[in-house]
């Protein structure tokens, strides 16, 4: 039921696809395969900005890398350029071939906003309008965009902005209704999304809020989306997918792994990081943030942080959680199952 208690159906929706969001530091490439794994159906990259992709920069060029076994993906761009943002695009859809390119219209992050990219461009729906309309011409990939509400309240109108998009060609738009101000305080606004797919002809991918898989259910059930996009909630998560499609088709929801299998996971992770990202000791301090993920709800689990973040290889990251297990899990009284309710921090 929705927050005017409208509900748009009470069937299974096992066909409604399920999207890993662009986040910067977490949709790497190693993050993406172990998501698509357990049940993400599209995967879209970090996102990237169009000039660093212009001018070449080796970090950016990382950025936009992708295995096979990910697609369908998207590389997501950002700027506030009509003509750069088209020669980014034209660039990436020539050069790495991803199957559509993403336009970030949502990140609320200053530095990013200050230079009137992400959703600073909401403040000028023309730039939004030129922006869209000059990738979807640079190249014959699908053009999709992400978007939130609005820059504040008083430019809040999320199908106003959607149809914009739509009009300047824009075959998707991804909705988190929230604005840039509100950051991602309060509550998603599911409402906006199910606004936006009654205002637009176009695909309407719901994002916000989606923490347990019992949220994607409902969500689709508030809102009638298209799709739902999952951020947040993945984080040290991978397996909300797997517990999403379940809700979605009206399974038994999957219960969180236990303790030993959350390491194991965590530690293919990081395996797999490490052997991506190039420079090992490097890889291990930029995955120290997953490993705080990954650990949310055992018991100490601020004291192991602690220790994991002083971490610089992957056999000390092996070393600390074996150290953990031995102290912690193999005790009678220590063998309960950690709940999303009991989370120590």
């Amino acid at each position: 039921m929705s927050m005017t208690g409208k509900v748009v159906s009470a069937y299974p929706a096992p066909s409604v696809p399920l999207y890993l969001a662009p986040q910067a530091g977490v949709s790497e490439s190693p993050f993406r395969r172990l998501c698509r794994r357990f049940g993400a159906d599209v995967v879209l990259s970090e996102f990237v900005s169009a000039e660093g992709i212009l001018h070449g920069n080796d970090r950016t060029m990382d950025y936009l890398r992708f295995d096979e076994d990910e697609r369908p993906i998207g590389v997501q761009i950002f700027g506030a350029h009509p003509s750069r943002m088209a020669d980014a695009a034209a660039f990436v859809a020539e050069t790495f071939r991803p199957d559509f390119i993403d336009i970030n219209f949502g990140c609320p992050v200053k530095k990013v906003v200050k230079r009137n990219g992400g959703s600073g461009c909401l403040r000028d729906l023309s730039l939004v309008s030129r922006i869209v309309a000059a990738v979807a011409t640079a190249t014959p990939l699908p053009t999709t965009v992400k978007i939130r509400s609005g820059y504040d309240q008083e430019t809040r109108d999320p199908v106003r902005i959607g149809k914009v998009c739509e009009d300047a060609g824009a075959e998707a738009i991804a909705l988190h209704p929230r604005t840039r101000t509100e950051m991602y305080s309060g509550k998603a606004n599911w409402d906006e999304i199910r606004a936006l797919k009654e205002g637009v002809q176009v695909p309407v991918i719901g994002n916000g809020d989606i923490r347990v898989g019992e949220d994607a259910r409902r969500m689709w059930e508030v809102t009638g989306c298209d799709a739902i996009m999952i951020a947040r909630g993945s984080h040290g998560d991978p397996w909300l997918f797997r517990q999403a499609r379940a809700a979605l088709c009206g399974d038994p929801v999957p219960p969180d792994p236990g303790v030993e299998e959350r390491f194991q996971i965590c530690l293919e992770h990081a395996k797999n990081a490490v052997s991506y990202g190039g420079n090992p000791q490097r890889a291990v301090i930029e995955f120290r943030k997953h490993l705080g993920w990954y650990i949310k709800g055992l018991p100490s689990a601020r004291e192991l942080r602690q220790e994991l973040f002083q971490a610089r290889s992957l056999q000390e990251i092996r070393d600390r959680l074996e150290r953990y297990r031995q102290d912690h899990l193999t005790r009678p009284s220590a063998r309960r199952e950690p709940g999303r309710a009991t989370a120590v921090s």
